[in-house]
């Protein structure tokens, strides 16, 4: 294919983790892409030093903390062609419903406010005409194996989970596990909340929801397997019997790099597979009992309606108090399931009943949080 103009990319948390590797992706291909906004979260210095490497005006490189406001505003500029939403947690759904209305092929690493409104984030994609590529490894795999055949000839997805640092462990052993153990990824380099959501299989929970939200999928077309090497990132069953599959090293930046480029690709490759080496490729079942939030966001999905953001915000404030030292790792699961079963679900017909929903789980959240520091 060829290029007769960069790629214009608005990036959306640019500063965390896989902001950062897709702009190494800017780099990586000079003339490709051209980065034209830039937001973070808090960090002012390093979005200054970054604005100053790719020459982004002041007025299009914001400091946005917790307002979504202008992450919304530069997700809808005139000039930005891909908007990569890379913004942590339900901060992140402003962004997600301007890109979509306004047209945008939105790359999509900040699943949690796809999670949360779904049913609004289709509407928007239906008025405004948006696309979604997913950069989760997991989605851009599933993304690019569905290429292989008709939806309607589609039997399953398969989702693969490292297993994270916990694999393998009873609840027994992992009753005194501690911050620094649930950060210690055995694969990915991810940002805190994201590495302890792995750690929980809570990732590979809300992996589940998005998957059905991106591909239009039932909840039972949709299996996870723990896959420790990390090189086979999701496949495709057909209807025939055949399983398509993506397969790499892991790395962020190829999926990045696949979604800012679609339909086309990049010519640097990153994760290259060396199958003279590779060795084994394992797979088995999760352990449910174990790792509960798994089976949690089944269960959420199942339900449907608002239940899903319920379950993001429930976890979200309950990671938050994990980190800050105020509750058990396995605890995580205890606040998440205490809270749905507090926060009744409603149909999720506007983007009101999803605040409502994130709001009311936030709070029962923190109640929960509160009283088991209490004792």
């Amino acid at each position: 294919m060829t290029h007769t103009a960069p790629v214009r990319v608005a990036v959306l948390g640019s500063t965390g983790s896989v902001g950062t590797q897709a702009l190494d992706v800017v780099r990586a291909a000079p003339g490709r892409f051209e980065v034209v906004a830039l937001a973070a979260g808090r960090s002012a210095d390093a979005l200054e030093a970054q604005a100053t490497e790719f020459r982004v005006p002041p007025d299009r490189a914001r400091v946005c903390g917790d307002d979504g406001t202008p992450l919304a505003e530069l997700a809808a500029l005139d000039d930005v062609d891909v908007v990569l939403n890379a913004v942590v947690g339900f901060a992140g759904l402003p962004a997600t419903l301007a890109a979509l209305t306004a047209g945008k092929r939105l790359a999509l690493a900040n699943k949690e406010s796809l999670i949360a409104a779904g049913p609004v984030a289709r509407a928007a994609r239906e008025a405004g005409g948006g696309t979604i590529v997913p950069v989760d490894s997991e989605h851009s795999a599933l993304h690019q194996a569905l290429l292989a055949g008709p939806r309607e000839r589609v039997r399953r997805v398969i989702l693969t989970a490292s297993g994270g640092p916990f694999r393998g462990r009873t609840s027994e052993e992992l009753a005194a596990v501690t911050v620094d153990d649930a950060l210690a990824h055995p694969t990915w380099s991810m940002g805190p909340k994201i590495t302890v959501d792995s750690s929980t299989l809570m990732n590979k929970g809300l992996e589940v929801i998005e998957a059905r939200e991106l591909f239009d999928l039932d909840v039972d077309q949709i299996e996870v397997v723990v896959h420790p090497q990390s090189v086979v990132h999701g496949m495709v069953e057909f209807t025939d019997g055949a399983t398509i599959a993506q397969l790499s090293m892991p790395d962020m930046r190829l999926p990045i790099a696949y979604a800012l480029a679609s339909p086309d690709r990049v010519t640097e490759p990153v994760g290259v597979v060396d199958w003279t080496t590779l060795g084994d490729l394992t797979f088995a079942p999760p352990d449910l009992d174990t790792f509960r939030c798994l089976a949690l966001a089944f269960a959420a999905a199942r339900t449907g309606g608002t239940a899903p953001a319920v379950l993001s915000a429930a976890n979200e404030v309950a990671v938050e108090a994990f980190l800050a030292g105020g509750i058990a790792w396995a605890a995580i699961a205890d606040v998440v399931e205490a809270v749905l079963g507090t926060v009744p679900p409603v149909p999720a017909g506007s983007l009101d009943d999803v605040l409502d929903a994130d709001a009311s789980a936030r709070d029962a959240a923190r109640q929960v949080v509160a009283r088991m520091a209490a004792g």
